[in-house]
C-alpha cells in the first residue's frame, strides 16, 4: 500500500484533561463533523480520502486560545474545519470548546498548518 494523498487531523486542547471515553466521542464528532464539510465543499477531496481509508491523525496544542488561532489558520488555508463544543452532558460544563477537526484534505496542506504538533 502506497503514501496517503489525504488526510484528516483532529487537534485536541490538552489542558482539559479529558478521559479517554470523552476524547474518542469527540474525536467521532470533529471526525464526522468535518468529513461533511469537506464533503459538501471539496468533493474531490473527501472521496478520495474515502477511497484511501479515512487516514486520521490526532494531535495536541496546549490550550483554547491556540486551538481557535489554528481554526483560523485552516480556514485561511481554505481547509475544512468543524469546531467541537460540548453541550455539557458529561464531563466538562457547556459551551466547553474540545477540539477541531480539519479536513479531509489534501495531506500536504494539512501538514503546512499541523506537521510541528505532537501526536495526542
Amino acid at each position: 500500500m502506497g503514501g496517503f494523498e489525504y488526510k484528516q487531523v483532529i487537534i485536541f486542547r490538552k489542558d482539559l484533561k479529558l478521559s479517554k471515553g470523552k476524547i474518542a466521542a469527540q474525536a467521532g464528532h470533529a471526525a464526522v463533523s468535518a468529513a461533511i464539510e469537506a464533503r459538501k465543499y471539496h468533493r474531490s477531496w473527501f472521496d478520495s480520502w474515502l477511497l484511501e481509508g479515512q487516514r486520521k491523525i490526532a494531535v495536541k496544542i496546549k490550550n483554547e486560545k491556540e486551538l481557535l488561532k489554528f481554526k483560523e489558520f485552516a480556514v485561511d488555508l481554505g481547509l475544512p474545519t468543524s469546531l467541537i463544543i460540548d453541550r455539557g452532558l458529561t464531563e466538562i460544563p457547556e459551551g466547553t470548546i474540545t477540539c477541531l477537526g480539519i479536513g479531509p484534505a489534501p495531506a500536504e496542506k494539512i501538514d503546512r498548518l499541523t506537521r510541528e504538533l505532537k501526536l495526542l
